[in-house]
């Protein structure tokens, strides 16, 4: 049997609608692992950010940040950062329309104006710690991605503006933005590159927009119940909510359970 590999995503697929990771989840990615399968996240996060799920699941690959930040076994195989040139012109244009923004690299992220209405409305749900306010946090480092908080109307504007950079709504009033070529599925990419994995072999499960490319890209996408129709007609079979055991129904669908 060839080796599969299973990417998951984190929000709404290995954690609930609570941010609680289902007994079932773990122990399916358990036997998964015990199958000899090598598992792996592909999350919108920084690796701060999960490093509690990392631990508790023992998973050390990971393709984060969209696809900007990519690690096998604790290895960093792949950085693609925002150009500082465009990090200076886009604050500048979003500081213009009082649009707030965070900056991420691998060990943290920055907000650029302080406690401000659509960065609390947007981040709350994610029940993680408010991003300290340093609106200098992007200079002389390496920025893997940003947030702007906007609603929906200055969407087209900021994508005619700003060609070079890619923008994914994951919230009413907040947009990831990296660079153009950026995704989850160039990050698995470069993982499986590396490993030497046919794509044909490798399984996805995700339940978001910046999911599109990643249930397109490799043989198995699964989308979660929970997840919007675009990201359901994307991939090529659809499980369970998440807070129904979506994670093991969806691994048993597809016979690698």
């Amino acid at each position: 049997m060839n080796k599969k590999m299973i990417f998951f995503d984190i929000d709404g697929t290995l954690l609930d609608e609570e941010k609680h990771l289902p007994a079932s989840t773990k122990q399916a990615i358990a036997d998964l692992r015990g199958k000899g399968h090598e598992v792996a996240i592909a999350t919108g996060r920084a690796p701060f950010m999960f490093e509690d799920i990392r631990k508790e699941l023992n998973i050390d690959s990971y393709v984060s940040l969209n696809g900007q930040v990519v690690v096998h076994q604790g290895e960093l195989i792949y950085g693609n950062p925002i150009r500082p040139d465009l990090l200076q012109s886009f604050m500048e244009y979003a500081t213009g329309n009082d649009h707030p923004l965070i900056y991420s690299d691998r060990t943290d992220m920055k907000v650029n104006m302080d406690k401000h209405i659509l960065v609390e409305t947007s981040l709350a749900p994610l029940k993680t710690a408010m991003p300290s306010y340093d609106p200098s946090y992007y200079m002389n480092r390496i920025i893997y991605q940003m947030m702007v908080f906007c609603t929906e109307e200055y969407e087209e504007t900021y994508r005619s503006e700003f060609p070079e950079l890619k923008f994914v709504r994951w919230h009413p009033v907040s947009m990831d933005v990296m660079p153009a070529n950026g995704s989850k599925a160039n990050g698995i990419q470069k993982m499986i590159e590396k490993l030497g994995i046919d794509r044909q072999n490798v399984y996805a499960f995700g339940d978001g927009l910046n999911d599109l490319e990643m249930m397109e890209f490799v043989g198995h996408g699964v989308a979660m119940g929970n997840g919007p129709d675009a990201v359901k007609a994307a991939a090529k079979y659809v499980t369970k909510h998440v807070d129904d055991d979506g994670i093991l129904y969806g691994l048993q669908l597809v016979g690698l359970l």
